[in-house]
């Protein structure tokens, strides 16, 4: 098993609140993990059903009957009514870590715990690999596009799969399935249409009605698409830094991908080689690299939020961490040499905000980590120094 970076945060909430919800993608590794952080927890997934039907027939015989250390429910949003059972249950006994849930249709778990388990539940979501989890296990190139087209699902490593042969798969198998019990979409094609439209926008401001004209569907059935996609943790909008400083700012957000082999996947991409010629190399490349920072963030439980921010004249900073009391500013550039013309935005961005340098970074394509006069410049394998954790 790969060691993943959120466990830490896991047992520490587990000797602290009675349930511990851990949502994330299908295939993101859930399962795996809490039967490896909890090996004698009783193990019940409600994604069969015959399982669910046991379980439905008496939720409060059910979740009393094991007296062992806890009960592990994978798929619990497949059964909603257990959560009202399991809060009456943890008000009575209030015996930490007794409930491990785990969920891939994130509103579904959200809004039933905001129902019924709002103060007793810590919710987590496992996110696909990091590159450090990657790279301890799998040997990495110093050209992130060998890393950004395989992606970061866990099975492309534990079982060696072949990216362009999986990821199909796995649209077919889980995100198209998940829309079915989502909504009733009755065009898949219409819809896979729509996430290869997506891809084909990572990085670019989001557009319902542009998108929507294009495939010949409602401004309001993109919105709903899109937050499907969401839930299901598929992309992320990222929401533009309302700091405006006296300046005119986008208001629209960016949209990304959590997995950038799933965007190759749907760009038609066969190899790292395409990749590295492809037109949108740079947009998925700050697909990467913000998505690692959401992932470390989520692995933590940090409440630190990330945006962008661009103004009407052109200036933008690709990636604003705001811890609160203070930001830090991102410029992500997919070239593997560090030149000056990479560092202007920063430097508009330290004028504007009267910031410091300490609190201005590069990212780029190339190995080596570096330090400039007007940010700290890292190598895309070294994001993880930018959170300090």
């Amino acid at each position: 098993m790969i060691y993943r970076e959120i466990s830490p945060t896991v047992q520490k909430f587990q000797q602290k609140l009675p349930v511990i919800t851990i949502t994330g993608p299908r295939q993101s590794g859930k399962t795996t993990l809490v039967k490896a952080l909890f090996p004698n927890y009783e193990y019940i997934n409600l994604e069969f059903p015959d399982v669910r039907a046991r379980v439905a027939a008496d939720p409060r015989f059910f979740l009393t009957s094991y007296q062992g250390e806890g009960i592990i429910l994978d798929e619990a949003q497949r059964l909603p009514d257990l959560f009202s059972y399991i809060q009456g249950i943890v008000d009575e006994t209030n015996m930490p870590g007794r409930y491990i849930l785990t969920g891939s249709q994130n509103f579904l778990v959200m809004e039933k715990i905001s129902q019924s388990l709002a103060g007793r539940a810590a919710l987590l979501t496992l996110l696909p690999l990091t590159t450090t989890e990657i790279m301890s296990v799998y040997p990495v190139g110093n050209d992130f596009t060998q890393l950004a087209f395989r992606g970061s699902y866990p099975r492309l490593y534990n079982e060696d799969l072949e990216p362009q042969e999986w990821y199909p798969s796995y649209i077919a198998s889980y995100v198209e399935r998940d829309v079915r019990q989502l909504e009733n979409i009755r065009d898949l094609n219409r819809f896979h249409a729509f996430l290869q439209l997506c891809a084909g926008r990572v990085g670019q401001l989001f557009n319902a009605s542009a998108i929507g004209n294009e495939l010949g569907v409602s401004y309001r059935t993109i919105l709903s698409w899109i937050s499907i996609l969401e839930a299901s943790f598929i992309v992320f909008l990222l929401q533009p830094y309302y700091k405006n400083f006296n300046k005119r700012i986008v208001k629209s957000p960016k949209l990304y991908f959590y997995d950038t082999g799933l965007v190759c996947s749907l760009l038609g991409i066969q190899s790292p080689k395409d990749l590295a010629l492809h037109y949108l190399r740079g947009a998925i490349f700050e697909s990467f690299v913000i998505s690692e920072l959401k992932k470390r963030l989520s692995n933590a439980a940090h409440p630190a939020q990330l945006y962008f921010w661009r103004d009407r004249s052109g200036h933008e900073i690709d990636c604003i961490i705001d811890f609160g009391t203070y930001a830090k500013a991102i410029e992500i550039k997919s070239g593997t040499t560090v030149i000056p013309d990479f560092f202007k935005n920063l430097e508009f961005w330290q004028k504007l905000t009267q910031s410091s340098p300490e609190h201005a970074y590069l990212v780029y394509g190339g190995e080596k980590d570096e330090k400039w006069p007007t940010a700290q410049v890292f190598s895309w394998k070294s994001t993880k120094h930018i959170l300090g954790f």
